[in-house]
């Protein structure tokens, strides 16, 4: 939505565009403020990002059938430190 809410910004505003969609502009223009901005975000979002090529690794190595329960214990085996919930977010 965030690319959406860019292209049109220019034509229509921000607020306008939000308005139709299910978005409010604070929640986009601090999209765009973490977005240029990412030493601001959370510890989580930072973390995630850290264990994404992780994960994605487990779970293209095993021809894309594991679920987040075997890529959970596929780390935890390779003493990556994660919690099971983790996994279930993206």
């Amino acid at each position: 939505m965030a690319a959406f809410i860019d292209q049109e910004r220019e034509v229509r505003g921000v607020e306008s565009v939000c308005k139709v969609l299910p978005i409010a502009p604070s929640a986009y223009y601090l999209y765009r403020h973490l977005k240029s901005n990412p030493d601001q975000r959370c510890r989580r979002a930072k973390r995630d990002d850290t264990l994404k090529p992780q994960i994605t690794r487990v779970y293209e190595g095993n021809h894309k059938v594991y679920g987040a329960r075997k890529v959970w214990k596929q780390l935890k085996r390779e003493d990556i430190p994660v919690a099971r919930s983790a996994l279930s977010r993206d």
